[in-house]
């Protein structure tokens, strides 16, 4: 039997790394959108809305690697916060579009400061965000490429 090319030791498991450095990273945007009254998925949602509105459900799941049963219910919640609203496509009433509304536009001016505030928190050099933004979305990918 072939020697096993990877150690079975935590401290050498990249998923873990990943793990740890998504669980600190998302704990300090925490208080950040807890001042929106916004969960992080749905920080998410509007920062795709605020780029590229109005989008279908289907285009808005895509953009945020989500499938339909998950953008439905975040969707929702973000309707009853009076952040968005949804409306049936009159060339085919199965696809609905999602847009901001006044309140959601208004929300974003509220949010143009959290991306300052995350990198200061990660205190990355411009080089080391770029390398490192650039090397998650190559393993994002690969990854996907392999589940296909």
């Amino acid at each position: 039997m072939a020697k096993p090319k990877h150690s079975l030791d935590l401290a050498e498991q990249l998923c873990f790394s990943l793990y740890t450095a998504q669980r600190l990273v998302t704990a300090a945007y925490r208080p950040l959108l807890d001042a929106l009254d916004l969960t992080y998925s749905q920080y998410v949602a509007m920062l795709v809305l605020w780029e590229s509105a109005p989008l279908t459900m289907g285009e808005l799941g895509t953009r945020l690697g989500l499938d339909y049963g998950t953008v439905t219910p975040l969707v929702k919640r973000l309707e009853a916060a009076g952040l968005v609203v949804r409306s049936r496509s009159t060339e085919d009433e199965r696809t609905v579009h999602v847009a901001p509304t006044d309140a959601g536009h208004e929300l974003r001016a509220k949010a143009v400061g959290i991306p300052d505030s995350i990198a200061e928190v990660m205190a990355l050099e411009p080089a080391e965000f770029a390398t490192l933004k650039e090397s998650l979305e190559h393993l994002s990918a690969n990854v996907a490429g392999s589940n296909e």
